[in-house]
């Protein structure tokens, strides 16, 4: 009977040491990657072929697109704009923006902090027997439910126009 019961935990036990990380996010088929495929711009005939650049490998080509200029004309801005000075017209959002200090480093600071803290937190999450989301294990108590947070608001007497009406 020791031995049945060693046969059905040995693999509990065994599969309760595997960490994969935060999350544990598997694909449900053995299709393709459909996020491995970059949009590109439609092909186009150049005017003048000459005028063309010398191709680089590993370099981008002109059918590329750029996100972070995309993103950038989404918001209303101009890509040509994009890593250098701040524009005169936009001084004012800056300066409201850093009126408190700025502080140097605040994204390393602010992941070696978040680290910690699923350390803490997640001591005991690495032990498993079914698939479960150790993103919601571990930041569970930081998790706010939207309409406990909208009723809390408007208890307080808070205007809150864009949150859904009460129940």
């Amino acid at each position: 009977m020791r031995f049945v019961a060693a046969l059905f935990l040995f693999p509990l036990v065994l599969g309760a040491c595997a960490n994969t990380g935060l999350r544990d996010i598997q694909t449900p088929a053995l299709g393709p990657d459909e996020f491995m495929i970059l949009p590109v711009k439609p092909l186009s005939q150049p005017s003048d072929y000459s005028a063309l650049p010398v191709p680089t490998p590993g370099q981008s080509n002109l059918t590329d697109r750029d996100a972070v200029a995309e993103g950038i004309i989404a918001f209303g801005g101009k890509p040509e704009a994009a890593g250098g000075a701040v524009p005169a017209r936009d001084a004012a959002l800056v300066q409201q923006a850093g009126r408190l200090g700025v502080v140097p480093g605040i994204r390393q600071d602010l992941s070696e902090a978040d680290e910690s803290f699923r350390k803490r937190r997640g001591r005991f999450t690495s032990l498993k027997v079914v698939p479960t989301d150790r993103y919601n294990q571990v930041y569970k108590r930081q998790s706010l439910d939207a309409r406990d947070e909208a009723n809390r608001w408007r208890q307080a007497g808070a205007r809150t126009p864009s949150a859904p009406p009460s129940n």
